[in-house]
């Protein structure tokens, strides 16, 4: 049997004749063509294998389409799964994408010398929007105990929140804060429902202060720059070997809860992608393991 004539009875069986199947093909045929090798693949077996009008597969005709469907339906998924094996499309803050990936991305290419890349900057939010409608494999983000059903995740390493102040506030420790009647700086970072703004928010209950966001933003380095530009007070995390930008101070907040960073995906991973997952966690350790040097440049 010729594999094209059963390509196109595979498509006249599954669209319910030769006109809706020409329709659908994924290349151009004409008509005729396809009725003429139709007509070759039924003589070269023998036997009709459906009435053309109505139409209405044979018994033969339906043996021959349920032995050949699997291998057709899955056709498209091969190519896809194939094409993906070659690229790799990450979300994550920009402070990840810039400081951190270049050489995770460095030991990818040890494994896999060719393959095309998408880097997508995004706050938590954004990443999961991102990974929710299957525009990227993998997120670098913070991570919660409770996510979706279809959310996959696997924690990193926990950070520390810091607040920043501009130098001119004269503010040294965050419990200066705590102590007021009432703060009156705007509090600037993520969105409410933020991991991180969620944990912040837990961890002034409990020391029975009152202060919500004025400024939402979607990234730290907007929080950086309204706070130089003198807005308000930046609520973000510290990352390993952090440094504030000038003019710009970072105040611990050692009693708070910490927040997790963690990798999160949705579909099953491709090669590349858990290779990539392999080398972040691997950074992930290292990182731990040079936490006190972390904490002295905060």
């Amino acid at each position: 049997m010729n594999i094209h004539h059963l390509e196109l009875f595979y498509y006249v069986a599954r669209h319910g004749g030769i006109v809706p199947a020409v329709r659908n093909m994924p290349y151009g045929i004409q008509q005729p063509a396809v009725s003429g090798q139709i007509a070759r693949l039924e003589e070269s077996l023998g036997t009709k294998l459906f009435n053309r009008r109505p139409f209405a597969l044979l018994p033969p005709g339906v043996q021959l389409f349920e032995f050949i469907r699997p291998f057709f339906d899955e056709i498209v998924h091969v190519g896809d799964a194939i094409r993906s094996a070659h690229q790799l499309r990450v979300a994550a803050p920009a402070i990840v994408l810039h400081d951190y990936l270049p050489q995770i991305l460095r030991r990818v290419r040890k494994h896999f010398p060719a393959f095309r890349l998408s880097l997508h900057e995004a706050a938590r939010a954004e990443a999961e929007r991102l990974l929710q409608a299957g525009e990227v494999d993998l997120a670098v983000t913070v991570i919660e105990h409770k996510r979706t059903d279809r959310l996959r995740s696997r924690a990193l390493l926990e950070l520390p929140l810091i607040l920043l102040v501009k130098d001119a506030k004269h503010l040294t420790r965050a419990d200066q804060l705590w102590k007021r009647d009432k703060i009156e700086e705007t509090l600037i970072t993520f969105r409410h429902n933020d991991p991180v703004c969620v944990t912040f928010q837990r961890g002034l209950q409990q020391l029975g202060v009152e202060w919500f966001p004025g400024i939402e933003v979607n990234s730290t380095r907007l929080i950086e720059c309204y706070v130089g530009h003198g807005y308000g007070i930046g609520l973000t995390v510290s990352t390993p070997g952090f440094k504030p930008p000038r003019g710009i101070r970072a105040l611990r907040l050692p009693t708070f809860p910490k927040v997790m960073i963690g990798a999160a995906w949705t579909e099953k991973l491709s090669l590349i992608a858990h290779q990539f997952l392999e080398e972040v966690e691997r950074e992930a350790t290292s990182l731990r393991k040079g936490r006190s040097a972390w904490r002295v440049a905060i």
